[in-house]
């Protein structure tokens, strides 16, 4: 059984600053790509930041030079810091990976994963 479980999310102020933390548990053999997509009320979940398994990043136009980030490779974790907070970020957050998992029997498979969600709320 794999798993992705989060934690950081919070109420802050217009601003300020949070860090989102994700990691990965179970019987995993590897990790690919890695993301943090977010989804307000009454839209649709959008991707705000991945991580390529090689480290590559990209990040939705919004959240540019305020959102980073970043992975643990040792502890199957991705982290997302995010300053100068505003309002609109007020949202959902959900961790995201694509991860090969051992399966009994020594066999592996690929699969997507979805972190249960974190709220982030950002007051004016």
């Amino acid at each position: 059984q794999v798993q992705l479980v989060e934690s950081g999310g919070g109420l802050v102020q217009a601003g300020g600053s949070l860090r989102l933390s994700c990691a990965a548990s179970g019987t995993i053999s590897s990790i690919g790509d890695m993301g943090w997509y977010r989804q307000a009320p009454g839209k649709q979940r959008e991707l705000v930041a991945g991580i390529t398994g090689g480290g590559r990043t990209n990040y939705e136009d919004s959240v540019k030079g305020r959102f980073t980030v970043s992975r643990d490779y040792a502890k199957n974790a991705v982290y997302l810091q995010m300053n100068s907070l505003k309002p609109e970020d007020t949202a959902v957050y959900f961790c995201n990976a694509n991860i090969l998992a051992r399966q009994s029997g020594g066999t592996t498979y690929y699969n997507n994963y979805w972190g249960q969600g974190t709220q982030v709320t950002v007051s004016s």
